[in-house]
């Protein structure tokens, strides 16, 4: 007689190995994401003061590099094409590691995240080009509101409260990592135009050296960042967006460990990467991105234009009910159920939050009107509109549940026996509750010793001060 199947649990607890990683990746990332908001800040007042405005476009349009090689490029190009390539091979290496030790290495799992972030990409796009027919707009910017910036939203978490449950906040992280490598696809895809394949041929030769490197086991940076360089080079001039050499080496890292070794290499190079994207690229990208000029009238225009619109519309509406939907569907055709701490309600609130999107979304924004410098900036504001638009409401959905998810995060952290380990995860050993105990009959011993002193104390002394020569009556 087989046992009864044990129905999975939708955000259920997470395993110790992947509640730490998630923790250790999501610090990085809110630091980041505060960072970027820092450098959006502060590309919008130097584009709009009037002061520094005309420095901004300077700046933003200084050429520099070797012409040769085919890499004479603005700061703002260098800034594109060049810091972002950093931010896409950290994304590489997330995808590798969910691929083959994270939830995406188990089917059942996976089809959770990868539905989710496909009904997230698919939506957003549908409702912009429904806008677009209606209003008689542009369709070419369709993919600009399918990508989620997941540092930009953690950065969000990290002002209104970090006591979201460790499960949502990976389920949040890994489908960032989904939705990366979908807007990875769609600019190799749709953003490519022509194709120099003496280029791209070296490009692909150079990766192999890459592969056939690290299957020799041969360490160095001095060997790897040169070749990189070369790599990242030759794809620019290839035609194909140079971000994707970056995910590309990203996905050739190995990402399990071996016998003896405390950390994968894939582990190690991203711990060592990772603060360089989060704290450096994706910030200056932001910087020479963001720097659109601001207006009520521009703000306005926003929600008259049917491109803008469907930017605004996509990101909101359609990525928050994108991934609701997908999550739901997924739930309701696996005969999944939703974890018991939790309800619907923070599946939308969350699937809200998605709907930020900046560092992708400019970069395809851009991409998709590209030539037309005006439609450029509009579509920009449209996201920066869209996202903030997103991060209000996300930030009043999950303060309604916010004293819940602070209960839920003690039970989380949870360390009675003070071994290091959450409380959680140590339930089914004996031990745990052994040492709990001693605990508690040293505390026991303690408190008696305490009500013994106090009772001996009482007693000694004589009501009325009865005790005293000389008190009595004469």
């Amino acid at each position: 007689m087989t046992a009864p199947r044990t129905p999975r649990k939708v955000f259920g607890r997470l395993s110790l190995p992947e509640r730490n990683y998630v923790a250790e990746a999501l610090r990085t990332e809110t630091v980041g994401g505060v960072l970027l908001l820092l450098a959006a800040i502060a590309a919008l007042a130097w584009a709009n003061i009037p002061a520094f405005g005309d420095s901004y476009e300077s700046v933003s349009h200084f050429h520099f590099g070797p012409e040769a090689l085919g890499l004479n490029l603005s700061v703002a190009h260098w800034a594109a094409d060049g810091l972002l390539a950093i931010f896409f091979f950290v994304a590489g290496i997330e995808l590798k590691r969910e691929l083959v030790a994270g939830d995406l290495k188990d089917p059942k799992a996976a089809a959770l995240p990868v539905v989710a972030a496909l009904c997230g990409m698919a939506v957003p796009a549908l409702v912009y080009t429904v806008t677009n027919s209606a209003g008689g707009g542009s369709l070419a910017g369709w993919a600009v509101p399918t990508a989620t910036d997941i540092a930009f939203a953690l950065a969000v978490l990290a002002v209104i409260g970090t006591s979201l449950p460790s499960a949502l906040r990976a389920f949040l992280l890994t489908l960032a990592v989904v939705d990366d490598l979908f807007a990875i696809l769609i600019i190799a895809v749709f953003f490519t135009d022509s194709l120099n394949f003496a280029a791209l041929g070296g490009a692909v030769v150079g990766l192999v050296v890459f592969w056939l490197l690290l299957r020799q086991g041969v360490r160095g940076w001095y060997v790897y960042v040169p070749l990189g360089l070369v790599i990242w080079g030759l794809m620019y001039n290839s035609g194909v967006h140079a971000t994707i050499a970056g995910v590309a080496m990203g996905l050739m890292l190995r990402c399990h460990t071996r016998e003896g070794e405390g950390h994968s290499p894939g582990q190690h190079i991203e711990h060592l990467v990772r603060p360089l994207s989060a704290g450096l690229a994706v910030p200056l990208f932001a910087l020479f991105s963001a720097g659109v000029s601001i207006s009520g009238g521009a703000l306005a225009d926003v929600f008259t234009k049917p491109e803008t619109l469907g930017v605004v519309l996509g990101l909101v509406v359609g990525k928050t009910f994108g991934i609701f939907g997908g999550t739901w569907l997924t739930a309701r055709f696996t005969r999944a159920s939703l974890s018991d701490d939790l309800e619907w309600a923070d599946v939308f609130a969350v699937a809200t939050l998605a709907g930020i999107g900046f560092t992708v979304s400019l970069l395809i924004g851009e991409l998709a009107f590209e030539g037309d410098a005006a439609m450029t900036d509009e579509v920009k504001a449209a996201v920066l509109t869209g996202s903030v638009v997103a991060a209000l409401l996300a930030t009043v959905l999950l303060k309604i549940r916010n004293a819940k998810y602070r209960k839920l995060t003690e039970a989380e952290e949870r360390d009675e026996d003070l071994s290091g380990v959450p409380d959680v995860y140590e339930e089914d050993d004996p031990a745990y509750h052994l040492r709990v105990a001693a605990i508690y009959e040293k505390k026991a011993a303690e408190h008696r010793r305490i009500a013994e002193e106090m009772e001996a104390a009482r007693l000694a002394e004589v009501p009325g001060g009865a005790g005293d020569e000389g008190d009595g009556p004469a």
